[in-house]
This record gives structure tokens, sequence and C-alpha cells, in this order.
């Protein structure tokens, strides 16, 4: 989640200590973002599907989710347990340096590397090495056949023996010129870049977490772009100089439940909200229409989907009551439930400046006080939820058209209890294990297949989240570019996001 949040471009007006200039210079942009990361470095994380900008992995994604190749120079076969790559010649770092195969051993290496400490590291668990046995070709020696390889191989290049707590120089279309944490990123367009050039010389990616914060400051004329909640963006419909875009995702937005507790630790509990929740009127009155209902970690409309994971968008509040009636939560004289002396009482973490999770929040727990169970709502920063994840339930998002072995597995697996935003709820089920260490062992497609609709339906059965929506990303840009390519977006967006292809934007006039 936020510590994996990608970084993607932007576009602005000008942008001096985040103020919008007099003059905005037609080759400056700058976007309103809401999330900062933690680091700018891939060994830690920055955006590993390949949206960072300043980065080129290995190959590299388009808005239609195709692997293409980029620092190699074709796409391997990928069969057994070694894949091999041969680099693009001409290839040279920001700072100058050629671009050689120990750069990418060194990359892989790092993170690795346990001392590193890198939250991506459980992603590429099936790497036993990557050798470089000449400058141009780059070996990876797997412990077992992992189908996703290349779909990991986006994976942004840093210079060998970069300092891993620093911001090291990469090949992207982008280099770095300046961070100031909390505010604002300045890029600059690589003019030796290996592909095509940017048009845009200068990038300013400005943060602001407050979603009506960031709307109030596309609307003054700070941002070209930026992404808002799908209410949010309806005063800029019909603008004049204004576009909304409306971007199909895998994004879904669910309640993740701490395990280990008494009240979400009770399965009753979990399946009766699951059938209490009105997901229709959250689609349509917050979301505005522009989403779905939710009911399992896979979107509809994506190949690994198991459609037999569904319900209904319209609450059942009978048959919720029944189940907590015969799992024992019975309801007192002002209609609030307790079992065995503990009421049916938790708290509900959102992010405080996240309005459209605020907004899910104070739905579900009024779809809940309508069965007789007390959800208690809190806004907090991050650092707050961080340190209440094990003992409270939390608004939560994730989401990958990718491949299912992407996010499910760290949050399902047992092996990553509480490892963070990484099964936060300490779910363990020996058999969903086995079914998501299958799933990522073969190449198999159809015993993929079968393996994860496995995974989907045991997911379903021990109600491990409750499902909400799934979300269209809306954006408000402000001018007429050419280059803006939507495509089905991650949760983590910004790696192939709508803005992630600013480096293709051009003045349409």
């Amino acid at each position: 989640m936020r510590r994996r949040l990608a970084l993607f471009a932007a576009i602005v007006v000008g942008l001096a200590g985040c103020s919008a200039p007099s003059q905005p210079a037609q080759d400056t942009v700058v976007l309103g973002l809401g999330s900062e990361p933690d680091s700018l470095n891939p060994v830690l994380g920055y955006a590993p599907d390949g949206g960072a900008l300043m980065f080129d992995g290995l190959v590299r994604r388009t808005p239609d989710l195709k692997l293409r190749p980029a620092l190699a120079e074709s796409l391997p076969e990928v069969e057994g347990e070694q894949v091999t790559f041969t680099l693009r010649q001409g290839v040279t770092f920001h700072g100058g340096k050629a671009l050689t195969s120990a750069d990418v051993a060194y990359t892989y290496e790092q993170v690795l590397k346990a001392a590193n400490n890198s939250p991506i590291r459980g992603d590429y668990a099936a790497v036993e090495k990557v050798e470089a046995p000449d400058p141009r070709t780059v070996v990876f020696r797997l412990r077992y056949p992992y189908a996703p390889i290349l779909q990991r191989a986006t994976l942004g290049i840093v210079p060998a023996g970069s300092d891993v707590s620093g911001t090291p120089a990469g090949t992207g279309p982008y280099a770095f010129v300046s961070w100031t944490k909390g505010d604002k990123i300045t890029l600059k367009a690589n003019e030796r870049y290996w592909g095509a050039a940017p048009a845009i010389k200068k990038l300013v990616l400005a943060y602001t977490s407050d979603d009506n914060a960031r709307a109030t400051r596309m609307a003054a004329g700070e941002f070209t772009a930026t992404e808002l909640p799908p209410k949010a963006v309806a005063r800029f419909r019909g603008q004049r100089g204004m576009t909304v875009h409306e971007v199909p995702t895998a994004d879904y937005r669910g309640v993740m439940f701490p395990l280990d507790q008494p009240v979400t630790g009770d399965l009753a509990i979990r399946k009766a909200l699951g059938l209490a929740v009105d997901r229709a009127a959250m689609v349509s009155a917050i979301l505005a229409g522009s989403g779905s209902p939710a009911f399992g970690p896979i979107a509809p409309g994506t190949d690994w989907h198991n459609p037999a994971v569904n319900g209904s968008a319209a609450p059942d509040r009978v048959r919720a009551a029944a189940t907590l009636e015969e799992a024992g939560w019975k309801a007192g004289a002002d209609g609030m439930r307790a079992k065995d002396g503990t009421p049916a009482r938790f708290t509900l973490m959102y992010p405080a400046g996240d309005s459209l999770r605020k907004e899910l929040a104070l739905a579900v727990a009024s779809d809940a006080k309508q069965i007789g169970i007390d959800v208690r709502l809190a806004g907090l920063d991050w650092d707050a939820i961080d340190r209440r994840m094990s003992k409270d339930a939390l608004i939560m998002g994730w989401g990958s058209p990718y491949d299912p072995d992407y996010t499910n597995y760290e949050l399902f697996h047992s092996s990553f209890a509480g490892q963070g935003y990484f099964n936060p709820g300490r779910y363990r089920n020996p058999d969903v294990d086995r079914l998501l260490d299958a799933g990522r062992g073969t190449s198999d497609r159809a015993a993929r297949k079968k393996a994860y609709d496995e995974v989907q339906r045991r997911i379903s059965d021990d109600a491990v989240w409750l499902y909400l929506v799934y979300l269209k990303h809306t954006y408000v840009v402000r001018g007429d570019w050419t280059g803006l390519t939507p495509g089905v977006e991650a949760h983590e967006h910004a790696t192939g996001g709508l803005l992630g292809t600013v480096v293709s934007w051009k003045p349409a006039s």
C-alpha cells in the first residue's frame, strides 16, 4: 500500500514553492499527487512495475498491459529455471556511465540482500541469483519455473555500487534534479535518452495527500493534472479547457480484518457484514457510478477472475441477522449484539485525508448498525494506522491486472502474516499457502488458472476481507494534449496509470 506506492510523473504549469506562476512555461508541467514515496531507489521498492520515469527495467509495459523490450534488446523465452536477456547497446545512465549487465546483476542482488530489508524482496523469491557472464548478457537463475518472471523484470536498474539509501542515477527519460520532502520533486528531461526524448522538459511532482486540498489547488490553476475521487471531479466536468478521464482498473477498496481479535476474528461477524453492506449504494452514491461492486481480490473482466466468486450488490440483512443469531451473537435491548459478554464492536480505521475511504467507512458503519454491529470509526494518519493494524480493521486498497501472483501472494500467504501492509490481518491457511505456491511455481496456464480459482474461492469462504467496490480512476487534465493513453490500471497505478504516459505527452496545438 502506502509503502509501495509507486511514483509517476506529472504535469503542471510551473511551480515555485508550489505556487502557480504568472507566466506558465510551455515545457514545464506538474502533477498534483496524493502520496509521496519513502524512497526514490528501485532497490527499496520505488516503482517496481515500471512507472518511475527516472529508471528503465529490462522490459516495460504499454497501457494495454503488453510487455515490450526496454533495456533488453528483445523479450526472451521463459522456460524452466534459466532466463537470459541480452542488453540493448548504447544505453547510458544519467551521469554518462554506460549500462552493462553488472548493473542489472547488482540491482537484483541488492533487492535480494536481506540486510537491505527491501519491501519488494518477497516478489523476487523465485530468483536464486542474477549473473553477468559478459557485458551484454544477463542470466536469471530461478529456484523453480516462475511464470511471472518477465512481469517482474520491469524493476528499474541502478548503477553497480550505488548507495542503496540514496537516489541513484537511472537510464530513464527523466533525470533527478531535487526533492523537497513533503512538497515536491523536480525532474528534467534526459536529452541523451536511448528512446524518444520527451517533449516536456521539466516535471514537478507536487504532493498533497488531502483530496479536497488537491481539488482546490487544481481549480486554482496550480496543477495541470491530478487524480481525484469520482465525486470530486464533478466540479470540473464541462469546464472549458478541462478534461475528465475515467479509466478502468483492477483497484479495489475493502475492509481488512485483524483475524486474531475476538470480534473481527469471528467468521460469522465477517460473513454477516458481507451480506449487510449495500454495495450498489456505494457505487451510485460514493463513486458517482464510476465503479462496480467487489466480491474478491481479482477483478471481473480479467483473465484470472473466478466468476463463481460473486454476490449481490444489494444487501440481505435478514440473512445477515440470521447468520449472527446462529453463531450466538444475540441482540440486546438497544439492538446491538453481544456473545458471551463480548459486544459486537470494533474500530474501523481510514486515512484521514482520503475522502473516498472515509465515505466508504461511514457507509460500512451505517450498514453494520442495522444488523446490530457497532463499528466505531477512526480517521488517522498513516503512522498511527501502521501501529494499530494488528488490532483494528482498516479500509484498504489493493489490486493488480498483471498476474494473479501479484499482491495476492503477499496478502494471503502465511509467511507474510503481519508484515506491514502485506497480510496485515495475519491470515493463515495451509491450503491457500499450497495453492499460492503452486500458482507461482508452474508455467502451465491451465494449472495456474485452477489454482487461482481455488484461492479466490477459499478467500471468499473464509471472508478474509470485506470487499466493497472496484474503482474507475478519475483524472482531471487542464489543456489539450496528445499522448494520454488510458489502460487498465492497478491499485499502485503510478506504474501504469494515465499520468505515467507523460513521457509521450505533447501540446495538441
